[in-house]
């Protein structure tokens, strides 16, 4: 899985940021509802997320790959949509953000 080589390859390169770009805005807590972006999750929540079924299909391998970059030394780790144009810039420097990041 790329999510899980990219998280890799962040730890082993001891990467400040792990940013995993997907399709969506980025962790959703109702997946109908584009609105019910999780901005923030601490690592320790992930399993949580996941066995409530919050966290499900492709984004449970992108999560995991943020917990182990975390885990492997990576400081933040951030899904974000790459359909919106600037989308990195608008992660990494401003206030709000667009997307999730895993702290």
């Amino acid at each position: 899985n790329a999510d899980t080589v990219a998280g890799e390859i962040a730890s082993a390169l001891k990467a400040k940021k792990l940013i995993i770009l997907t399709d969506v805005p980025g962790v959703l807590a109702n997946l109908e509802d584009e609105g019910s972006l999780l901005k923030e999750i601490r690592k320790e929540e992930v399993n949580k997320l996941i066995e409530e079924g919050v966290v499900r299909d492709s984004m449970i391998p992108k999560l995991k790959s943020c917990v182990r970059a975390l885990d492997g030394g990576v400081e933040r780790a951030h899904i974000i949509d790459g359909r919106v144009k600037h989308s990195i810039l608008l992660e990494l420097f401003t206030d709000e953000g667009i997307g999730t990041m895993v702290r």
